[in-house]
């Protein structure tokens, strides 16, 4: 029982710690002397404090991997880009409505005299943004011009929107604003609310 205990004991230490000084003294010590017992007593202490010393670096090396990889974790890093980049998502949504959110209401049509911009019943203002639905074509306006009465939808259809081409029947009018898509076309002097027109398909385009 004691050999195999010894045998044991000689093996954690070749494997824990450096067997030299062990070694020397199981050899300094002679076994008619008791040496036997007291390198035996030692060995057993000796590899008690090694193996409490390897266990406990090894727990201090546990413990900083651990606390290395909990650092190191990306999530750490990247929760606050998520949230950055949510609020900032949000904003220029945000943004976005509030650029693009308004639109005429009602949609005015206006002579030269009537400025552009976004129509409400307080803002007379002619839309600048007018599309028709029917030919999918965005109005063109010229200030200070009228059709010309022979103007017909072949005379559109070919030519829009090319002001090069469609100043041939465009005829100076102070006052006039001459609109035209590319399947209808009209001049007007004063503020005209677009639903009075009934056959044209034009809608604010502004979103």
């Amino acid at each position: 029982m004691a050999e195999d205990l010894d045998e044991l004991l000689d093996e954690v230490e070749s494997k824990f710690c450096r067997p030299d000084p062990v070694r020397l003294d199981m050899v300094e010590l002679p076994k008619g002397c008791g040496g036997g017992t007291h390198s035996s007593d030692r060995n057993r202490t000796k590899a008690k404090e090694t193996l409490r010393s390897t266990e406990t670096f090894k727990e201090e090396d546990d413990l900083d991997n651990l606390i290395n990889e909990i650092f190191e974790e990306p999530n750490f890093d990247k929760k606050p880009c998520k949230l950055k980049s949510k609020s900032s998502g949000n904003t220029s949504v945000k943004a976005s409505i509030q650029a693009f959110g308004k639109s005429c209401s009602p949609v005015y049509l206006g002579g030269s005299a009537i400025p552009c911009g976004i129509g409400t019943n307080t803002s007379w203002r002619a839309c600048d943004h007018l599309r028709c639905v029917a030919c999918d074509f965005c109005i063109v306006s010229y200030n200070d011009y009228m059709w010309d009465k022979s103007c017909d939808y072949l005379f559109f259809r070919n030519n829009m929107p090319e002001f090069h081409k469609l100043k041939a029947k465009l005829i100076k009018k102070k006052g006039s604003r001459a609109y035209a898509c590319q399947c209808s076309w009209r001049t007007i002097e004063e503020l005209t609310d677009l639903q009075t027109d009934h056959q044209l398909r034009w809608v604010c385009g502004k979103h």
